[in-house]
């Protein structure tokens, strides 16, 4: 199969410390665009053969104009960007890749849990505030240090990321407490999701934003943790009511938080979460998922969809 390959965002992966030859490898041909706008969409794709995006929106209209496109891959694992009925409809191959960063995102919930329990902010400003300078012992003892062996860790979402991240809190020496299914039956093992933050000292989230996840951490279920408790959110913006999160950390109703993603991104003003006065909030800008080795890994993996594609077979297809 021959054309050109189009890849339409690619500051979203690589901001030039990537390897690409596996790209130019896999195919010959390449237009690389650093990022595309919606209304530049159309033009860019028209004539291509292969488009790769990571988060620009592929519409019908974009594929119907698209008339020499035969493969999308998806430089994620999402594929809510793309039109899939229509990709169907006009035989346009979709593939995703899936995996490719949990190591990141392990590290990234650990990085968070970590540093609240260890008070690692509190402390930095003691220091850079020279507290410790004029203090008369050879030790700062202001904020209370917690070990994670012997807490208990809910993990709502067990597939690949949450039994990744269960693997390293056993190694913390944490105990495991797995949330059902939300609107799901019940399994062996599994507690409801009211009795695990009840019982967790650290909850993290690993589901995907549904409609029978939006907004399934808010205020009722906030008031069920304990008040030293933590709530990590690594997975997607839109399951943690972010007003009632930010209500529930200014009243002390848990002991803090570790927020990587928001509803909105990049986001808005206005952002209950943005506001300088929450305490014992860490947030981060979607950066859990994007280490330099998982950027990587995901540019190896849209290179081996694209070969197999070529070959003829089947490989991450979602269409």
């Amino acid at each position: 199969m021959i054309g050109t390959a189009v890849f339409l965002d690619l500051d979203t992966t690589d901001r030039g410390d990537l390897d690409l030859s596996s790209l130019h490898r896999a195919w010959p041909d390449w237009t690389l665009y650093r990022s595309t706008r919606r209304a530049q969409v159309r033009e860019r794709v028209a004539d291509a053969a292969l488009v790769v995006s990571n988060k620009v929106v592929l519409t019908r209209d974009h594929l119907a104009a698209a008339t020499r496109l035969r493969l999308v891959c998806v430089a994620a694992t999402g594929t809510n960007n793309i039109d899939l009925q229509a990709a169907r409809e006009r035989r346009i191959a979709v593939t995703n890749v899936t995996g490719y960063a949990t190591a990141s995102v392990v590290q990234h919930v650990f990085a968070l849990a970590l540093a609240l329990t260890t008070r690692l902010g509190d402390y930095r400003r003691a220091v850079e505030e020279e507290e410790w300078q004029r203090s008369h012992q050879f030790c700062l003892l202001d904020f209370p240090v917690r070990e994670l062996a012997g807490l208990r860790l809910g993990i709502v979402g067990y597939g690949e990321l949450g039994r990744a991240v269960a693997r390293v809190g056993e190694a913390f020496g944490m105990h495991l407490l797995l949330a059902q299914r939300p609107g799901g039956l019940a399994q062996p093992g599994r507690l409801p999701l009211d009795r695990l933050l009840a019982e967790a000292d650290v909850v993290s989230l690993h589901c995907p934003l549904a409609e029978n996840t939006r907004n399934l951490i808010g205020e009722r279920e906030l008031a069920l943790m304990k008040p030293d408790a933590l709530l990590v959110n690594t997975a997607r913006g839109g399951i943690v009511d972010e007003v009632a999160l930010a209500k529930a950390l200014r009243n002390g109703v848990i002991g803090g938080a570790g927020i990587d993603v928001l509803t909105v991104e990049p986001p808005k003003s206005g952002n209950a979460l943005l506001a300088p006065d929450i305490p014992n909030l860490i947030l981060t800008p979607h950066i859990a998922w994007a280490s330099r080795d998982a950027r990587q890994r995901l540019i190896e993996e849209i290179a081996l969809n694209i070969g197999a594609f070529s070959q003829g077979q089947a490989r991450n297809r979602v269409v």
